[in-house]
Order: structure tokens, then sequence, then C-alpha cells
């Protein structure tokens, strides 16, 4: 059994609660700079406190504050994949990753460390995810699609086979990515346009 500090004590802090409960380890408690729960056990600048056999995990949705809180920690990380997630055993899944409920990662992906692949999202064959990457609830990416880091794809968005969206990029919820998107912003609408 693990011992896991969550980052996050809001909605996404109770989903990655669930998964480490429902992988049998332990919660120590939450840090959070701002939500106060009974389990809160301090700021997120506390970590050094916490006791040396624990593993940390990020529950926090937006890809930047993962990326600059990941940053600025010294410690091991937590991988938390939902016992019911369907996770190819030749895929990859970087540390401090969180897998939800009934995701499906298919052969040959490879996600970064540090993302969200949420509820029910599909990652198809051989997808390169990068790091701190927010594949939402819903979404399906086609075979070969590679995502550049910290971008963000929005509830039941659709990724057509063979795409490449930059670094960066927020894919709408609802949008059809039919096109490699190339400059980093908003995307929205079928098929997936530049928003102004």
């Amino acid at each position: 059994m693990k011992n896991v500090v969550i980052i996050g004590s809001g909605g996404h802090g109770k989903v990655v609660a669930d998964i480490v409960k429902a992988n049998g380890d332990n919660i120590v408690g939450f840090l959070d700079d701002f939500e106060k729960s009974e389990m809160t056990i301090g700021r997120i600048s506390d970590y050094q406190k916490c006791c040396d056999d624990v593993e940390f995990i990020i529950a926090i949705g937006d890809t930047q504050d993962r990326e600059r809180i990941s940053k600025s920690m010294d410690c091991r990380w937590y991988t938390a994949i939902h016992p019911t997630a369907v996770v190819s055993p030749n895929a990859t899944v970087g540390e401090g990753t969180v897998v939800a409920p009934n995701a499906v990662i298919n052969s040959g992906a490879v996600v970064g460390k540090h993302c969200i692949v949420n509820t029910g999202a599909i990652v198809e064959h051989e997808n390169i995810i990068g790091d701190f990457c927010h594949i939402s609830v819903g979404t399906r990416l086609g075979g070969n699609v590679k995502i550049g880091d910290s971008a963000f794809i929005g509830i039941g968005a659709i990724v057509k086979n063979n795409i490449n969206i930059c670094e960066n990029c927020i894919v709408g919820a609802g949008a059809v990515v039919v096109d490699d998107l190339t400059e980093s912003g908003t995307y929205i609408g079928v098929p997936a346009r530049k928003k102004d």
C-alpha cells in the first residue's frame, strides 16, 4: 500500500481520491492553497513537511498550474490509474498522470507526465500525448494523433487519425479536429477553427 498526498482538494481532487482508494492505497491528506476540508493538511508549499514515505499527485485541472507546481517540487510522484480504465500493456503512462474511470489507452500510445486522461476518454493506438495535457471527459482521439505539451482537449472533442496538435492549444468542447493545429490558440466548431 502506498501513502499518497493529493495536491488540490476541489472536484478533481475528489475524483483522484476515489482512484487512490480504488487502488487500495492510503490518502494521507490534501495540500491546497485555497480550499480547506477536514483532510487538508497544509498549503502546497508545506509538501516537504510530509513524511518521507509518501508519493504526491497533482489533482488540478489547469495544465499551466500542474506544470508550475510539478516543477517547484522535488518529490516522488504517484500515478493514478482507475481499475476500470483499460491501459494496454504496450502503452506508456508518465509519472503523476491521472487515468480516470472507463478511459482507454490503446497499444503503442505514450502519455506524458502529469496528464489527465479523464472519464471515458479514448486515446487510440500510437498516440503521443505531451506532458501536462488534459484529455477531457468523453474525448475521442483517433490513431497516430500527436498532441504537444500543455494542450487541453475539451469534453467530447473528436480528433481524426494522424493529426498533430501543437503545444498550448485549447480544443473546445464538442469540436472536431480534421486538420493539423500548428499554431497555439483556442479552436472550436465542426470542423475546428481558430477562435479570433
